[in-house]
């Protein structure tokens, strides 16, 4: 049972330290977007349009548009009750808390033609665990991602605008594990980083000023990340040198529409799809070989199998006066992970996601706005039936997460 438990942890272990990235998208980036659960694609406008659907930059106002935004996430802690390969092993998280600044950027009208740019962490976590079996798996496991993307607009007619642009993303991340509290003396830490680049697309169509209607696509990324690991086995370190893994930032297609009533009130629905069945499996190279006795934990490819997951966002704008305007939104989001490979590094399950917040035209030149989402992810339940990769049988409770994102809009 040592050798198992000593496979599975070891593995996954690995298998983690860099998955972060991919795992867990984070489509708020702005205050409007936090305030609407996500369903900001039709009727994004301003700044940040550059990010959610630069093509709406065609109808933005003739100006130089900044925007900045510093958004806190706290992740509470979450709880495990049941077993791991048949051994007690209830544990909870740690709290965890994080800041992160976003810029968005739009230009005025050059015949036709508008430019854009927008910093932003689209993805990344944070999972800290103190308790034996957890530890072995996560006792610190983060990745911090950031996005530049510079897009263009062309508005084909009036009712009618393209969009798109590069991306370039920067990961980089840090894992350390300690398999000892379990009594198999295993211990890494692991550090790695890339620059990989992609693309996104947009496509606007107004039919009517009340009705709008949009399309955005952006593309997979392979994040082929290289770093340094070191490995302990029984207190003496085994391995210090190079060592790689390919893992995808999937695509995500997303289609939206937007209608306007009484000039007044804004209700947008949205539909986006993430393509996580590219991430099928992981598969670590090293610059120089491992000790045989570690092969099996470390190098041999680890199923994964995700699925493609939807998500179904509805957001809500009202202007409520010249000044004051307040937002809402709700989403269902469904998670890509098996049970068969969930796992501690990553305890997800399908969300419902509630949002609210306002923003306020303090002059003609500047807004400031607040968006406040919560994220309630609903109790995930593995039985022995689902021969976890893990072998966990139990239940992770109190998943959740806060997001809060304060805005500063000025126009030049």
């Amino acid at each position: 049972m040592k050798n198992t438990v000593l496979k599975v942890t070891t593995a996954t272990i690995l298998a983690s330290s860099l998955l972060v990235a991919s795992g867990w998208r984070i489509p708020e980036q702005s205050s409007r977007s936090t305030a609407l659960s996500g369903a900001y694609v039709s009727n994004a406008s301003g700044a940040d349009s550059s990010y959610y659907n630069p093509a709406n930059m065609s109808f933005n106002e003739n100006a130089l548009l900044f925007e900045g935004d510093f958004t806190y996430i706290n992740l509470p802690k979450l709880d495990y009750t049941g077993t791991v390969a048949g051994i007690p092993a209830n544990g909870s998280s740690q709290t965890e808390q994080f800041f992160v600044p976003t810029i968005f950027l739009s230009s005025k009208d050059y015949s036709g033609f508008r430019y854009g740019l927008s910093i932003t962490a689209p993805g990344g976590l944070s999972k800290r665990w103190e308790t034996p079996f957890q530890k072995a798996y996560a006792q610190e496991f983060t990745l911090e991602i950031i996005e530049f993307n510079p897009v263009v607009s062309y508005a084909l007619s009036p009712k009618f605008s393209i969009g798109g642009g590069l991306r370039a993303i920067y990961s980089h991340g840090v894992v350390k594990s300690d398999a000892s509290g379990i009594g198999t003396n295993v211990q890494r830490d692991l550090e790695g980083d890339t620059i990989e680049f992609g693309y996104n697309l947009a496509l606007s169509y107004r039919p009517t000023k009340e009705l709008k209607f949009a399309l955005t696509y952006r593309s997979n990324v392979d994040l082929n990340e290289e770093g340094n690991s070191k490995l302990y086995l029984n207190g003496t370190k085994v391995y210090d040198g190079g060592a790689s893994v390919s893992i995808p930032l999937p695509a995500v297609l997303a289609f939206a529409a937007s209608y306007t009533f009484n000039g007044k009130t804004t209700v947008e629905f949205e539909f986006d799809r993430t393509y996580w069945s590219e991430y099928k499996d992981l598969d670590f190279n090293y610059k120089s070989p491992i000790p045989v006795i570690l092969v099996p934990s470390f190098d041999d490819p680890i199923a994964k199998n995700w699925k493609d997951s939807n998500a179904y966002r509805i957001g809500v704008t009202h202007q409520y006066s010249d000044k004051l305007k307040f937002l809402a939104g709700f989403a269902i989001d469904k998670t890509p992970i098996p049970s068969t490979s969930l796992g501690f590094e990553l305890p997800s399950s399908d969300a419902k996601l509630y949002s609210v917040g306002f923003e306020y035209k303090y002059s003609d030149k500047m807004t400031f706005g607040m968006g406040y989402l919560y994220d309630s992810k609903d109790d995930r339940t593995i039985s022995a039936a689902d021969a976890n990769i893990q072998h966990m049988v139990g239940e992770f409770t109190n998943i959740s997460a806060h997001l809060l994102t304060l805005s500063l809009k000025y126009r030049f």
